[in-house]
């Protein structure tokens, strides 16, 4: 990317570092790579897999004709992101630049210079069966809005299983944390989700049943992030119907998942995905100390919006399917990142 792009990403978890909006970097993390190596425990930016989210017990119970496999607990008795050097700890391949390329369902858009990323993960690695090549595709371009600029990032993911099984699961996203407001905390942010359901969880974030309404936020209604209140870490679904999830998703139309803006900065993000659901985390748990110049991030000084398959769909027989890859087939999906000032 040109020295003045709005965007910069690093090999490392092929993280998005900036995304820079009105002079505003919206999104949390580092100067240089090695801090992220060093401080980086809430996932900064990162590029998640093989598996994002939890799986249960951080076993997979059956693939590969009944084979169960044992993964790394390392959220409590479940496996988070990956394990413990999930990919978003790897360092990838890249950038290496592809060309122009459109956005798919963003018209008009100026620029669209990409870069690629690219990460080869052996069989076994971190618990996981057969060796998997991954990419990351970032395309980065501007639209004119009302007389505005607006920034797009799109996100393509691609996944295929190479050898030394038959099956195994993915289920990419990205991690960054985002702040509208210039400031230390997402206080005032106001928020609207494009749905209420979500998937209910045990204590260990581990869901029991098939979506539910939630109880505490209306879909396509805006509400606002107070000092510490609403707490939300859930998986909210956009598509109910799981056995219609393909593992590709990449051919399906664009969903806006998320608006989101902070009234005193006049920042503006939308986030768009071809995913079946999303996880939205207000930042409960950041706690990263003040480095190289930055102050400290404490709770809630960013908030996540993670599009992806169901929590723990590879152990739920009527969820296994979206996250289920097998031998000649391709995992995909895309996500768009669109953010202006007003």
């Amino acid at each position: 990317m040109a020295d003045d792009a709005p965007v910069a990403f690093l090999p490392l978890g092929a993280i998005i570092q900036e995304l820079r909006v009105g002079g505003v970097n919206i999104v949390q993390g580092f100067p240089e790579q090695s801090l992220y190596q060093s401080y980086n425990d809430p996932f900064f930016g990162e590029t998640i897999g093989r598996v994002a989210n939890r799986i249960k017990n951080a076993k997979i119970d059956s693939l590969n004709n009944g084979k169960s496999y044992t993964l790394a607990a390392n959220n409590g008795v479940n496996n988070l992101h990956g394990g413990v050097v999930g990919w978003g700890k790897k360092i990838w391949d890249g950038p290496k630049p592809v060309g122009v390329r459109a956005i798919p369902g963003f018209d008009g858009l100026d620029g669209g210079e990409s870069v690629k990323f690219s990460l080869l993960s052996q069989d076994g690695d971190e618990g996981f069966p057969g060796t998997v090549q991954a990419t990351v595709v970032y395309t980065v371009g501007k639209q004119t809005q009302e007389g505005k600029e607006v920034i797009v990032l799109g996100i393509e993911y691609e996944a295929e299983l190479l050898g030394d099984a038959d099956e195994t699961v993915i289920n990419m996203t990205n991690h960054s944390y985002f702040n509208l407001t210039g400031g230390p905390s997402i206080e005032g942010t106001v928020v609207t989700l494009s749905t209420n359901s979500y998937l209910p969880v045990d204590d260990g974030g581990i869901p029991t049943s098939g979506p539910k309404p939630f109880a505490t936020v209306e879909g396509n209604k805006a509400f606002t992030l107070g000092k510490v209140e609403p707490d939300i870490d859930d998986c909210f679904v956009v598509n109910e119907a799981p056995s219609t999830v393909p593992i590709d998703t990449r051919p399906l139309p664009l969903t806006k998942l998320v608006s989101a803006h902070h009234p005193e900065s006049q920042i503006h993000l939308e986030v768009y995905s071809t995913e079946p659901a999303f996880q939205f985390y207000t930042g409960k748990y950041i706690s990263v100390p003040a480095v190289a110049g930055l102050p400290a991030r404490d709770a809630r000084s960013g908030f996540c919006i993670e599009p992806s398959r169901y929590v723990n769909a590879c152990n739920v027989d009527e969820w296994k399917g979206q996250m289920l890859l097998k031998k000649g087939e391709k995992y995909g999906c895309r996500i768009v990142y669109k953010a202006w000032k007003a």
